[in-house]
C-alpha cells in the first residue's frame, strides 16, 4: 500500500473514534443512538467525502472538483437529518419534544466524519472537544439550572 492508502485509512479510523467518543456520552445518558450508530455516521460521512475529494479525473479541474464536493457534503449534512429526524419524538400530551440533542449529535458527528476525510485536524479535535463539552459540560449546566422545574420547561437535553 502507497502512503496515500494509508493516510486515508488514518482518516476514516479518525472518523470512526471520533463517533464513538461522542457515541459515549450518548450511552451514558441512555439515549436512543450511541457509539455504534454514531461511528457509522462518521465513517460513512468521511468515505463520501474523501470518495469526492478523491474522484479520479477531476484533479485537474478545480471547478469541477469543487461542485462535486459541494454536492457531497450537501446531500450527506442533508441526508444524515432523516437519521437525526428518526429519534426526534413528540409527546402530545406533556407538549414535549424528545430527541433534539441527539439528533444534533448525529448531525455534528457527520461533519466531524468529513472534517476527518479532509484531514481539517483542528477541526476534528475542537468539534470533538466542543461536541463532548456542549453534551457533559452544558447538560451538568441544566441539570444545576434547572432542577426544580417540570419536564416541559426541564432541560433540553432530552
Amino acid at each position: 500500500m502507497d502512503s496515500n492508502a494509508w493516510d486515508e485509512i488514518f482518516r476514516l479510523l479518525a472518523a470512526a473514534g471520533a463517533g464513538i467518543a461522542i457515541g459515549v456520552n450518548r450511552e451514558m445518558q441512555g439515549k436512543p443512538l450511541g457509539m455504534r450508530t454514531l461511528a457509522l455516521v462518521a465513517l460513512g460521512s468521511a468515505i463520501a467525502a474523501l470518495t469526492a475529494v478523491d474522484y479520479r479525473g477531476l484533479d485537474h479541474d478545480p471547478d469541477a472538483l469543487s461542485r462535486v464536493v459541494q454536492g457531497v457534503l450537501q446531500g450527506v449534512l442533508t441526508g444524515i437529518g432523516f437519521i437525526g429526524a428518526g429519534v426526534v419524538l413528540r409527546n402530545k400530551d406533556s407538549g414535549t419534544v424528545e430527541g433534539l440533542t441527539t439528533a444534533a449529535s448525529v448531525w455534528v458527528t457527520a461533519a466531524i466524519g468529513i472534517a476527518c476525510a479532509l484531514a481539517a485536524w483542528h477541526l476534528v479535535i475542537i468539534g470533538v472537544v466542543l461536541t463532548l463539552v456542549v453534551l457533559v459540560g452544558l447538560g451538568w449546566v441544566e441539570s444545576k439550572l434547572f432542577a426544580g422545574r417540570g419536564a416541559r420547561n426541564g432541560p433540553s437535553n432530552r
